[in-house]
């Protein structure tokens, strides 16, 4: 697995490991029911804590984007699992980030067309 982690920022490990597998399972990288790297696996692979990659895969499963079964591993769960949640998650995350954009004097359709091109992107 492949995520690119960024020491120096201001965004915590466990949140990036989240946001990388978040994106890695949007863009079609992990498909329902994929095994993901056990947390000591993970971990020595980044060179980091192991509970720093439990606290990310803590969130992701309390986000229902993963699943834990003492035989199998760490999988992928299903995506209608967590549609509902996630709306209302989502909801609550742009309010703030529109929020932001008024307070940063960002026209409303210059914010739409950054919103449609980030969408657009991430989704191919």
């Amino acid at each position: 697995m492949i995520l690119e982690l960024d020491f120096a920022g201001d965004v915590p490990i466990y949140q990036q490991i989240r946001n990388g597998i978040v994106k890695a399972i949007a863009e079609g990288g992990f498909q329902e029911g994929d095994r993901l790297p056990t947390v000591r696996a993970l971990a020595r692979e980044a060179g980091i804590n192991v509970m720093t990659v439990n606290k990310a895969y803590q969130l992701l499963k309390q986000e229902g984007y993963i699943i834990t079964d003492r035989r199998n591993g760490v999988m992928v769960s299903s995506q209608s699992d967590k549609i509902e949640s996630g709306k209302s998650k989502i909801l609550k995350d742009l309010q703030l980030i529109v929020a932001e954009a008024k307070l940063s004097k960002i026209p409303l359709q210059e914010f739409l067309e950054m919103a449609e091109e980030i969408y657009r992107r991430e989704w191919k």
